[in-house]
């Protein structure tokens, strides 16, 4: 049997209408479905053998590598000695020394650490402890949320709210949550195109933040979320400035500034966080994907000292402070595998290494300016975008097919729209990062 003859063979015998996928053209997969079975270091290998270079660390996520033994010895340790604890009222060692863990790579001060379950809880709880914060502080009228315009925030309600995709938006438009506003995406094909690294023109559209201070006033804002780095919606770069203008706007209005750094967390741009990296800390942090290398479902909120101890030490000692949490909050598996994951990173040195091969991965995206299709290209540490011409009346279709011509050929990349991704492993090499692009511009070319 030939290795085509048994993927069918393989798909055939897969019954498939019993799993929704998520965030999938469920019928159009099924019809041709992409199916993997294993995974290691920088490859992914499908049913039917094939090895295909992981050019976006699974879904921005793993960023250690595929089938690390260190996490998986201390997975397979830890249910060996205990399944799950509650963490509710009770609690377990591992719990502490995964917030350690997380905090020891926080910005100073970012130490107090909330742990969920996904990036979208992650949101969640960050917009709850803000609304805590200023009711802890006697300014319960401080309800309004501000997001950003092509922004993702996770699925939840409150994470879509806050979001600016209109994809993830309009199916729920009449159940949004109250009190949200946004303020103007960062990206200007007619003054940042092809960029390497932030733009330089751009700082400006933070101002945008006054223009909803005067229109709601500052009394009634609670937060405002961002991501550093726009991911989800196709890599939208910070323009240079345009963080620090963000964080001194809310600074000057006692908004509270939070960065959501499920995609930039964990070594993504060359540091720890892009707090770190572009020098501005906010008052909260969410994260997840990297956490853990994505091997076990968890994320985090970090969130600085003044904002955690407003809310501790409001009441009682016996009153419980943040109603809030999930049965799976600091999942005793979870836990282990991350301590393993953060030990990775430091043992490594996989956060500098990401920073030492920038320039590589910068070079080689820019090299496609000028190929079939492209309209621009955007980059920052390791990850970036291209940005291809839609077809008329067909948008996101020129992207897919990209897509499906790079997987077919062994390199697994993302699309979102028209716009191609890519967010390696941090182990990446410098011959596998030319080999991506390389596919990448043989896609460009054999696509319509």
């Amino acid at each position: 049997m030939n290795a085509v003859t048994e993927k069918v063979s393989l798909s055939n015998a897969l019954d498939m209408s019993n799993y929704w996928m998520p965030f999938t053209a469920n019928k159009q997969f099924k019809a041709a479905p992409r199916l993997l079975k294993s995974a290691k270091g920088m490859y992914y290998t499908t049913v039917d053998g094939r090895s295909v270079m992981d050019g976006c660390a699974g879904l921005w996520c793993v960023n250690a590598g595929h089938g690390r033994e260190e996490i998986i010895e201390a997975v397979y340790k830890q249910m060996t000695e205990m399944d799950y604890a509650p963490s509710f009222q009770m609690g377990h060692p591992l719990a502490f020394e995964a917030a350690t863990k997380v905090a020891e790579v926080m910005p100073a001060g970012m130490d107090r650490i909330f742990f969920a379950n996904s990036g979208s809880e992650a949101v969640d709880t960050a917009l709850k402890i803000a609304l805590a914060y200023h009711r802890s502080r006697g300014e319960a009228q401080r309800t309004r949320l501000i997001g950003r315009e092509r922004g993702y925030s996770g699925v939840g309600f409150g994470g879509i709210s806050v979001g600016g995709i209109s994809t993830n938006r309009k199916a729920f438009s009449a159940n949004m949550i109250p009190g949200v506003d946004h303020i103007s995406h960062t990206h200007s094909l007619e003054h940042a195109a092809y960029s390497q690294g932030q733009p330089a023109w751009g700082a400006h559209l933070a101002d945008d933040l006054e223009r909803l201070v005067a229109l709601h006033d500052a009394s009634t804002i609670a937060a405002v979320i961002v991501e550093p780095v726009a991911g989800s919606t196709g890599v939208l770069i910070p323009p240079q400035g345009y963080l620090q203008r963000l964080r001194d706007i809310c600074t000057k209005y006692g908004i509270l500034l939070i960065f959501d750094e499920v995609i930039t967390g964990f070594g993504r741009l060359g540091k720890a966080t892009a707090s770190e990296y572009f020098g501005v800390t906010p008052d909260l942090i969410t994260m997840a994907k990297a956490i853990n290398n994505a091997s076990i479902p968890m994320s985090a909120v970090a969130a600085s000292r003044q904002v955690h101890d407003s809310i501790v030490n409001a009441g009682p000692d016996n009153a419980i402070e943040l109603f809030h949490g999930y049965t799976y909050s600091a999942h005793p598996t979870a836990a282990a595998a991350c301590i393993a994951a953060q030990d990775i990173y430091r043992k490594e040195g996989l956060f500098e290494r990401a920073n030492q091969l920038a320039p590589k991965f910068q070079a080689a995206i820019h090299a496609l300016r000028g190929e079939p299709h492209v309209k621009d290209i955007r980059n920052l540490g390791l990850m970036g975008a291209v940005e291809l011409e839609s077809r008329p009346g067909a948008p996101g279709t020129r992207a897919y097919d990209a897509f499906l011509h790079c997987f077919n050929q062994g390199v697994m990349v993302r699309y979102t729209g028209d716009t191609l991704a890519f967010s390696p492993p941090l182990i990446v090499s410098e011959a596998q990062i030319d080999e991506m692009f390389a596919t990448v511009k043989k896609a460009l070319h054999a696509i319509a």
